[in-house]
């Protein structure tokens, strides 16, 4: 049985927006037993890590380092109530793996649905500087036992495809531990584990999977541990057509997280296949949200011209879902770039309190006929 059949999506959290409160009462309510405080954010909300298996293979993974890139917590929320459908299934991937998972690394920047903590720090860049708490509980978890492999979780912009035409919705990458991106020995062992991922995938998602640069960020927190010794897998969730809340993505990371740790608790650090990874096409960036086609401006010369438009996200006092905040980002001659949704504005009017669409602005404009 493969593990698509059994995926299922946790009933309690079907939006995109998780709320920490109600990610931190389910865990106390429902997985009391696995889950231990691993320290406080600035705001002093609770970190929690769960601990399932009985495997000698030790793996760490942790979900929202920012705090705006929630699949991955509904991966392994997925995840958890899937294999509970599958005993068999479960057994055999936590006899062979213990996996300590920290949910919601970032919680001040999960309320507030933004990248940062609540310092304004960006925990992907502060592996050194250390000025942030929640990196130092990450990196304390981390040397207190001897792990084989990490996950880093994170998600990607839609902005990104595999080939110009289809959208990355999953994007690997075995890190680098150097400028020089030398392909080690523990790059070699997230490459074997990338590419079963990979093999399987590409047949229920074809050219919906893509490889993330593998430019070597000094600061950054997947190119320390593995220039430490500790093999580290990214994980990057992308656009999926026609699906800004991500449910195609979540499901898909999900059959991704888990045949992940299959492939990490089968290979157990051999090797074999690592070329497989190579396969994999690179990250492109390609798209916007929407690109306005031809749109004549209301000015004494004529003016036609492309205007591309970007959603920012949001998460609005009240509500519990994110709003999509149409943004102008590019005004001019785009035709290097392509719309996730493109309207032709040919014959129409541009209609607007100003004459020219204002850049990094929210979007002010209508196209009527």
């Amino acid at each position: 049985m493969n593990f698509e059949q059994i995926y299922s999506q946790n009933p309690n959290f079907s939006n995109r927006y998780i709320s920490p409160e109600k990610l931190f009462s389910y865990l106390r309510q429902n997985l009391s037993d696995y889950i231990q405080e691993i320290g406080t954010s600035y705001l002093n909300k609770p970190i929690y890590k769960l601990s399932i298996g009985t495997g000698t293979i030790q793996v760490l993974a942790w979900s929202q380092m920012h705090g705006n890139e929630s699949n991955a917590t509904h991966a392994m929320l997925d995840l958890l109530i899937s294999l509970d459908k599958a005993p068999e299934i479960k057994e055999d991937l936590f006899s062979k793996i213990s996996l300590d998972f920290i949910f919601m690394l970032n919680p001040d920047g999960s309320e507030k649905w933004t990248r940062l903590n609540a310092a304004d720090i960006d925990l992907n860049r502060d592996f050194h500087n250390e000025a942030s708490k929640e990196i130092k509980f990450l990196k304390q978890t981390a040397a207190a036992k001897k792990y084989d492999y990490a996950l880093n979780l994170h998600e990607q912009r839609t902005i990104f495809t595999t080939d110009g035409i289809h959208p990355a919705t999953l994007s690997f990458l075995a890190p680098s531990e150097n400028v020089e991106r030398t392909i080690t020995e523990n790059r070699k062992k997230c490459m074997a584990v990338i590419g079963r991922v990979y093999n399987h995938l590409k047949e229920i998602i074809p050219d919906q999977i893509g490889r993330y640069s593998d430019e070597f960020y000094p600061t950054s927190t997947g190119d320390n541990f593995i220039k430490a010794g500790m093999p580290t897998i990214l994980f990057e969730g992308g656009h999926f057509v026609d699906d800004y809340t991500r449910k195609g993505t979540r499901k898909y990371y999900t059959i991704a997280l888990y045949y992940a740790l299959k492939a990490i608790g089968d290979l157990n650090s051999d090797t074999t296949g690592w070329e497989n990874y190579l396969e994999i096409p690179e990250n492109k960036e390609t798209h916007y949200d929407i690109i306005y086609r031809n749109v004549k401006l209301n000015t004494e010369h004529e003016c036609i011209l492309d205007i591309a438009v970007q959603y920012r996200e949001v998460i609005e006092e009240g509500k519990d879902e994110i709003s999509f905040v149409p943004f102008v980002m590019e005004v001019g001659d785009v035709k290097k770039r392509k719309g996730w949704k493109e309207i032709d504005c040919t014959g129409k009017k541009f209609v607007s309190a100003s004459k020219y669409p204002k850049l990094d602005a929210v979007m002010d404009f209508t196209i009527e006929d």
